[in-house]
């Protein structure tokens, strides 16, 4: 540990005893433990930073050899069709399809027709909502 032997750890020990004595001895070392703490602590952010520098500067490189890559793919195949046959997909449209001719309704039937209601979904509710049967009372 740090090249510190153990004889010269026990030569350490004896001499805090005799110069610090053995009622403050307990509370020297919790302050010699605070500041070793707080060493490694500060070693172990340290570290952090350069690692995480280094994380970065690696990352910067990666992203610009990918954009470098991606422009050489994008050079030698300027326009790449999502699938083959989608260039002629695209040039040659569906035709539309032609309108086909409303039926007349009869005269009788006219006057009681209504608007027709929207197409939905079947799980969603058509608005106007209509008005519930139940009278609404007002709270006392």
């Amino acid at each position: 540990m740090f090249g510190v032997d153990s004889t010269e750890l026990l030569i350490i020990a004896l001499a805090a005893l005799v110069f610090i004595g053995p009622k403050e001895l307990p509370g020297a070392m919790r302050q010699v433990g605070r500041w070793v703490g707080r060493a490694r602590a500060h070693a172990r952010h340290f570290t952090a930073g350069i690692e995480n520098m280094m994380r970065e500067a690696e990352l910067e490189e990666m992203e610009k050899r990918w954009r470098e890559e991606n422009e050489r793919i994008m050079r030698d195949h300027p326009v790449a069709a999502p699938y083959p046959g989608a260039a002629e997909a695209v040039s040659s449209p569906l035709p539309a399809p032609e309108p086909s001719p409303a039926p007349e309704p009869s005269p009788a039937v006219e006057e009681e027709r209504t608007p027709p209601a929207p197409s939905l979904a079947p799980d969603e509710p058509g608005l106007p909502l209509p008005e519930p049967e139940h009278q609404r009372r007002e709270l006392p």
